[in-house]
């Protein structure tokens, strides 16, 4: 089912992290609003990728 190494996955967090966090600070300077953005914005892309993974792995069982 997957092709890559489940350690790969691993770089997963500490990528949605950076980014969320940077996507944040750019929008806000108080402390407080950064993290809460960059909590939605992780919870937003992880559910993104959460969905498009389910679409490939329905194409994947169709064909």
């Amino acid at each position: 089912m997957i092709s890559i190494s489940p350690t790969y996955l691993m770089y997963y967090v500490p990528l949605i992290i950076s980014i969320s966090l940077v996507f944040g600070a750019t929008r806000h300077e108080d402390t407080q609003t950064i993290l809460k953005h960059a909590f939605y914005t992780a919870r937003w892309i992880t559910g993104f990728m959460a969905i498009i993974f389910v679409i490939l792995l329905l194409i994947n069982w169709m064909v």
